[in-house]
């Protein structure tokens, strides 16, 4: 499936629910879930106390911060699709380059 059609399933979705919200508010719910996500990955290593193990609950908090995301996007009418062809690319010339993909230096 691609990124255009997960981003219609949650336009359907979000509208059928009536789950519209402004993007400031879109925003906010995306770091929350990034938080979340990060707690769960402290939880799976003990909070660094022993080697990170695989828990499932990382599966939901990976969904609820894709979902957040697809939400922002949506709101704005961006294309993931073309939005990580462009990014993916950027990384490729910054490491052709003798760079790293995080590199500032384009």
């Amino acid at each position: 499936m691609q990124l255009s059609e997960i981003q219609e399933k949650v336009k359907k979705f979000t509208q059928e629910y009536d789950m519209e919200n402004p993007p400031e508010h879109r925003v906010l719910d995306l770091v929350s879930e990034i938080g979340e996500t990060a707690k769960e990955l402290l939880k799976m290593s003990q909070y660094g106390r022993e080697p990170l193990k695989y828990r499932e609950n990382v599966l939901d908090e990976l969904g609820d911060v894709m979902y957040s995301l697809i939400t922002v996007a949506n709101y704005f009418n961006v294309d993931l699709d073309k939005s990580l062809d462009k990014v993916l690319e950027k990384y490729e010339r910054r490491i052709r380059k003798g760079g790293s993909a995080g590199s500032e230096n384009d």
